[in-house]
């Protein structure tokens, strides 16, 4: 990701988690004021922690004013690092549209008009949970196999759906 545009934060955060049953692991960054305009006061952002790319990540609320960056699970896997390790974060805001992946939209092509035209009826949020379930697929098959259940469900119409 060449930016020539400034980072919102460049710094080391330690990895923290929420001391409730399935709590999030999080890196706090109180250096990015939340968002009036958004909901919840999300901020979108794009960057890097360690080596790990991310791209239309939203910066969370902790309830304190202050926002903070969800560390999935696949994340942690990949950079091999977990609650208690620093993480290197590199931020830049991120105004992009929502990024659907060519092999989805040439899936969509190939279903009822219907069904795309649903899919871009869900909200970003919507829209980007089922394409994060896709992007997170360990193998070609488990992809393939996700994106057909997504297409069945958003042919059903469903905006949130049990993995």
């Amino acid at each position: 990701m060449a930016t020539k545009e400034k980072p919102l934060v460049n710094k080391k955060y330690l990895l923290q988690k929420f001391q409730m049953k399935g709590g999030w692991t999080y890196a706090e960054i109180p250096e990015i004021l939340q968002n009036k305009q958004a909901p919840f006061g999300w901020v979108r952002v794009k960057g890097f922690i360690d080596d790990y790319e991310l791209k239309q990540y939203k910066l969370m609320p902790m309830g304190n004013g202050k926002l903070f960056l969800p560390v999935k699970a696949a994340i942690r896997k990949k950079i091999k690092k977990e609650a208690g390790d620093y993480v290197h974060v590199i931020l830049y805001s991120d105004e992009s549209p929502l990024d659907i992946p060519e092999e989805i939209v040439d899936c969509f092509k190939n279903e009822p008009v219907k069904i795309y035209e649903t899919f871009l009826s869900f909200t970003e949020g919507e829209q980007k949970s089922y394409l994060d379930w896709i992007r997170d697929a360990k193998t070609d098959e488990t992809k393939a196999i996700r994106i057909a259940k997504m297409m069945e469900k958003v042919g059903e119409g469903k905006k949130y759906f049990d993995r």
